[in-house]
């Protein structure tokens, strides 16, 4: 087929616009959209790959009801990054494999993971990554370099 006039150049135009516009609405309509979870996962994902560390504090544990029946565990953490207090709250619920909630101490310091530009980003518990702490740090004193070392406690003896 020639075309030769320019009416027939405007036809097929239009219709190779009408064909492009119809193809994105079908893909925007059919295509498949990451779940809650997906989304979540991704996002933990890149907080790990790419997020800074600053110490925080854990806070609480807690389960909260969601809608249709199902419990949510949740981490509630803080910390302060150049002077601001952030306190924030992670769902942990899918994170079983990697912590157990029973055994998540309050009161505890942690680590936690938050993206630069935006530091109200923050995870305690990722994939592969954990800024929880198994015990309370042990700071030595100048004046009592050796904790073991208990001679000086004991009167007489040293």
């Amino acid at each position: 087929m020639i075309l030769a006039k320019t009416e027939d150049w405007g036809i097929a135009a239009g219709l190779t616009a009408a064909t492009a516009v119809a193809a994105a609405a079908a893909w925007l309509v059919l295509r498949k959209r990451p779940s809650i979870e997906e989304v979540e996962r991704g996002r933990r994902q890149f907080l790990v790959q790419s997020g800074r560390l600053v110490d925080g504090m854990l806070l609480d544990i807690y389960e909260v009801e969601a809608k249709g029946g199902r419990t949510l565990t949740m981490l509630l953490f803080n910390y302060r990054i150049a002077g601001v207090d952030y306190e924030c709250s992670q769902d942990i619920t899918a994170m079983r494999d990697v912590v157990n909630p029973a055994e998540v101490r309050a009161g505890f310091p942690c680590t936690v993971r938050y993206q630069p530009g935006n530091p109200q980003n923050s995870i305690v518990i990722g994939e592969g990554w954990t800024g929880l702490r198994e015990s309370l740090p042990q700071v030595h004193s100048i004046e009592d370099p050796d904790p073991l070392d208990l001679s000086h406690l004991r009167p007489g003896k040293g």
